[in-house]
């Protein structure tokens, strides 16, 4: 139905910088919101920025001021701008799309990418 694939990833410095991207194809129409989370050696997958489908933006206080998410809408790609990079930001990331089936109860569906590694290391 949804189909996301990630790439960018690789090895950095500390205080470097990386690019991810994340292309979506398929039913695409409905997706409510989009995302990037990340998981860790032996760590639970944490969500590190999202976006909605009218633009708005959240950051994990570990990354605000660092990461930065954004969209071509007319390519049907995310991006994820990661800067000074930081070795607790060592982990694989996952591109999520997101849509909403109903409000009340709340209830929604996750799409997931199979993730790119990011290892920042001298």
């Amino acid at each position: 139905q949804v189909q996301l694939v990630e790439s960018g990833g690789g090895l950095v410095q500390p205080g470097g910088s990386l690019r991810l991207s994340c292309a979506a194809s398929g039913s695409i129409f409905s997706i409510n919101a989009m995302g990037w989370y990340r998981q860790a050696p032996g760590k639970q997958r944490e969500l590190v920025a999202a976006i909605t489908s009218g633009g708005s933006t959240n950051y994990a206080d570990s990354v605000k001021g660092r990461f930065t998410i954004s969209r071509d809408n007319a390519e049907n790609t995310m991006y994820l701008q990661m800067n000074s990079l930081k070795p607790e930001d060592t982990a694989v990331y996952y591109c999520n799309a997101h849509r909403v089936v109903h409000f009340t109860p709340y209830y929604g569906m996750d799409y997931w990418g199979k993730g790119t590694l990011v290892t920042v290391s001298s």
